[in-house]
């Protein structure tokens, strides 16, 4: 979720975001490292848009903070689009890192999906602004994989994980780490669609919800 900004004399637009960090595994160090990776994939295509009869550059200014002493009631309660909640630890069920919603400014992060600039981050950032999973998960053809592409993808060979495999087998999927943000991937936040007021409009939504620590259930 974020704030979006038009600057007319610039020709500029400004998506904002500030993703707060809580939970175990969080720190100030992951904190900048993960906002550092999206921000970078984000702004990696040097985007533009058409927008009211002009061409106007895109820029995605994300900042990071780590949160330990953050309430359920902040998170609850925030009113600023800008702000996204995200908790941090060493286990999730499922081993997934994710968003609540589609369009939504909370979720739970995994924190080995977040390390050595995996694209995890920059993909639930997208989820966060409205973007879905390709419907067509089978990319042969097509080059390098956007950033919207879910694991499990069919790519290209040297897109897999293993390029020496069978698609659809064992290695035989889209390697997390070699997708990145296409162009197409900035048109289809529909920015022009946004309702503006005051040259300022909200990408996302409210999901606001405060997550508990996962914990691993008893083996029976």
């Amino acid at each position: 979720m974020g704030e979006v900004t038009v600057y007319e004399n610039e020709l500029l637009i400004v998506i904002r975001s500030i993703i707060h960090f809580y939970g175990e595994a969080a720190d100030q160090n992951l904190a900048e490292i993960v906002v550092n990776d999206i921000s970078a994939q984000w702004n990696g295509p040097d985007p533009m848009i058409y927008f009211d009869r002009q061409w106007f550059n895109v820029r995605f200014e994300i900042d990071g903070k780590y949160n330990p002493g953050l309430a359920p009631e902040e998170v609850i309660e925030n009113i600023y689009p800008e702000n996204n909640y995200f908790r941090v630890e060493n286990f999730a069920t499922g081993n997934i890192s994710f968003v609540d919603e589609i369009g939504s400014n909370t979720g739970y992060f995994l924190k080995v999906n977040l390390l050595n600039h995996s694209t995890t981050a920059a993909h639930e950032y997208g989820h966060s602004l409205g973007l879905k999973h390709p419907t067509v998960l089978d990319i042969r053809g097509k080059g390098e994989p956007g950033i919207m592409f879910p694991r499990g993808t069919i790519v290209d060979p040297e897109y897999q994980y293993d390029p020496q495999a069978k698609p659809g087998e064992k290695g035989g999927t889209l390697n997390p780490f070699l997708r990145k943000v296409q162009l197409s991937d900035i048109d289809d936040l529909q920015i022009q669609k946004l309702d503006f007021e005051n040259g300022k409009a909200i990408i996302g939504d409210f999901s606001s919800v405060w997550h508990e620590a996962q914990t691993k259930q008893p083996e029976k």
